[in-house]
């Protein structure tokens, strides 16, 4: 992609000159004005040694004829660029299927509908996500969630500053995702507020934006730092760790899947060769047949690009040994499907094996606790295997460190709570000598 601002050569009424930007993606190209002027001599980029090495901005510092300053005029070219390296990101990973320069230009970035205030912000903000996103290569989920956050900001104030998120404003913030305005046919309905967010989403909406203050924050865009020691009181549970225990994972692994339902047969293979192995949907689904070796797999995650050797042991070899001789695409090494109807047949598969434990979520919304109660197999999912990989791991003895090579784990953070899963497992255990002293 190419996005490049020059002068115009004719200077305007005001006795300077247009700053013009022409925009390239995938072969299409949209020359358009930015809406903005300066004088030359004010501009970098005239040279050919500037043209190679100074982004075309105007001069620090600089203010034109209208008294518009560089650093206005700049966050609306750096929010031109920012945002449409983001569209060609998108467009490359299949999240969108075609781009429309002239139309995005119009609605985004047309002088007459774009106030100051927005440009600031949210073109601060676009160009942090595309220069997060390249930094730590962000997959399509990532950028997902941080249009979510972008969302919610616009919803909560569609002309934000960075100068509304002092510590009232922020609270406003938490306060605006925490409820909804409900418009009743009466009046007196019209006040109705009911919660919408879970707390723990909250807290990471939070985490998202607190990120982007921070860049905003070194890049020199905003002096408020009220978002610094901002940390306001939301209740929240530890998250529950779904997991098979090894009665219910041989249950699934010699589950005999009835003839009306073989697509299940498929599920079941890759599903307990990830709980045999500790990989993530991502990495099982990238296995090769040349990433496999009598004793062991050689593999570079998806998620966090380390590199692992997983041992096998005679479960993992045997489902392997199913599908060598099978074609498959792209040379897999098993037969794996979209992650999420994998996740729905996962669901009835559990149901058939009858994994049917209740299980009790809790979360809160607000000061307000929720309790739910589903049966095992309805929160089963494609991440339940890694989660019984290392469960049922360190419940057979085996050292967190050796279970970390595995997973790829850095810190024992992450591994805390299946740890507290082993111990409480292992306090059960010593329950049983008790019954053989009856």
């Amino acid at each position: 992609m190419a996005v490049k601002f020059y002068l115009e050569k004719r200077p305007d009424k005001s006795g300077d000159n247009p700053i013009r930007v022409s925009i390239s993606i995938n072969g299409n190209r949209f020359v358009s004005s930015t809406g903005f002027s300066i004088s030359p001599d004010k501009w970098t980029g005239n040279s050919s040694k500037e043209k190679s090495e100074v982004p075309q901005r105007v001069k620090k510092g600089s203010t034109n004829s209208k008294g518009e300053t560089a650093k206005t005029i700049n966050a609306r070219l750096s929010g031109i660029d920012s945002f449409f390296s983001k569209q060609e990101t998108l467009l490359k990973l299949g999240n969108i299927e075609e781009i429309d320069i002239k139309t995005l230009f119009a609605e985004n970035f047309a002088k007459k509908k774009l106030e100051k205030t927005e440009t600031t912000f949210f073109g601060c903000y676009d160009e942090f996500t595309v220069e997060m996103g390249k930094k730590n290569n962000w997959t399509k989920a990532v950028y997902e969630k941080f249009d979510a956050l972008k969302n919610h900001l616009k919803e909560f104030k569609p002309n934000i500053k960075f100068s509304d998120l002092t510590e009232k404003g922020l609270n406003d913030f938490v306060d605006h995702l925490h409820t909804v305005v409900i418009e009743g046919k009466k009046a007196k309905e019209r006040d109705t507020r009911v919660l919408r967010m879970r707390n723990t989403t909250i807290k990471k909406q939070l985490g998202f934006l607190k990120w982007f203050l921070k860049w905003a924050t070194q890049k020199g865009y905003t002096d408020e730092t009220s978002f610094q020691i901002f940390k306001p009181k939301l209740t929240t549970t530890d998250k529950k760790v779904v997991f098979l225990d090894w009665e219910e994972l041989m249950t699934v692994y010699n589950f005999n899947v009835p003839e009306s339902k073989k697509y299940l047969d498929r599920i079941r293979d890759v599903f307990c060769f990830c709980c045999f192995t500790s990989l993530r949907y991502s990495d099982v689904a990238n296995l090769k047949r040349s990433d496999v070796f009598d004793t062991y797999i050689s593999i570079t995650t998806i998620k966090t690009a380390d590199s692992l050797t997983i041992e096998l042991n005679d479960y993992s070899k045997a489902i392997l040994k199913k599908y060598q001789k099978e074609v498959l695409p792209k040379n897999s090494a098993l037969p794996v499907i979209s992650n999420q109807r994998m996740n729905e047949y996962l669901k009835e598969l559990g149901e058939l094996c009858g994994i049917d434990e209740p299980v009790t979520i809790t979360y809160y919304k607000g000061n307000k606790r929720y309790d739910e109660v589903y049966p095992k197999y309805a929160l089963i999912g494609t991440h339940t295997a890694r989660r019984t990989f290392i469960s049922n791991a360190l419940m057979m003895g085996i050292p967190p460190q050796v279970v970390m090579k595995w997973t790829g784990h850095s810190d024992y953070k992450a591994m805390k709570p299946y740890i507290d899963i082993a111990d409480k497992a292992k306090a059960e255990s010593m329950k049983l000598f008790n019954k053989k002293c009856e």
